[in-house]
């Protein structure tokens, strides 16, 4: 897949970008896409959620009378889930609801989602961001000239800038991460995708990696 790097008011520099289709160009999967970012939103959840057993709520552990010949049924002490703030049966425990995923299926999910977005023609790649002091205003003037209005993009940047990464911070609809950050969640939810030219031309030396 070949596309055009472009500079940072939207216009093309005259220099293509070769990307490899073994990551761009190959058949999606769509059920390791549903399981990846099912398994990044378990482990947004933080899981504190809890209820009192009969063992844990306040009241005194007494019988209220006697088990017969009061006519009534039989009873124990307060705190019978039966009775207002007696415990509660069964309710949910503070627990986890992150699982695993094999390294294969989340690379896989993060090709076919990489996939759709080229298929869509949805990358865009830019000349490297530079910036000697966080500056929100001439970064979102640069996402504007790239991506027009309206639409999600994530910016993907060969490592860690703190200038860039302070600039976007504040864009709405944006977010700036490095390539090995990068997830599949980040990568369905974006209407967009904005690679640097460095982090776009880090796909190819990784090709180059495996193949030796």
């Amino acid at each position: 897949m070949q596309v055009d790097v472009l500079n940072s008011k939207g216009a093309k520099t005259g220099r293509t970008l070769d990307l490899p289709d073994d990551i761009f160009g190959v058949e999606p999967n769509d059920h390791v896409i549903y399981l990846a970012v099912k398994q990044y939103l378990a482990a947004q959840r933080q899981g504190t959620h809890g209820t009192k057993t009969r063992a844990e709520v306040h009241g005194s552990s007494k019988k209220l009378h006697r088990q017969k010949g009061t006519g009534g049924s039989r009873k124990g002490n307060i705190r019978n889930p039966l009775y207002k703030g007696g415990g509660t049966i069964n309710g949910p425990k503070p627990h986890g609801y992150t699982f695993k995923l094999n390294r294969q299926v989340k690379d896989l999910a993060k090709i076919s989602a990489l996939s759709y977005k080229a298929k869509e023609n949805k990358i865009v790649v830019v000349e490297d961001i530079t910036m000697d002091a966080p500056k929100t205003k001439d970064f979102k003037a640069m996402i504007t000239g790239l991506k027009g209005t309206n639409r999600k993009t994530l910016v993907i940047l060969p490592e860690h800038n703190t200038n860039v990464y302070l600039s976007g911070r504040n864009v709405a609809d944006n977010k700036t991460t490095i390539l090995s950050d990068m997830n599949t969640y980040d990568l369905v939810n974006a209407n967009v995708l904005i690679f640097t030219e460095s982090a776009a031309k880090l796909f190819n030396e990784d090709v180059v990696a495996a193949e030796a």
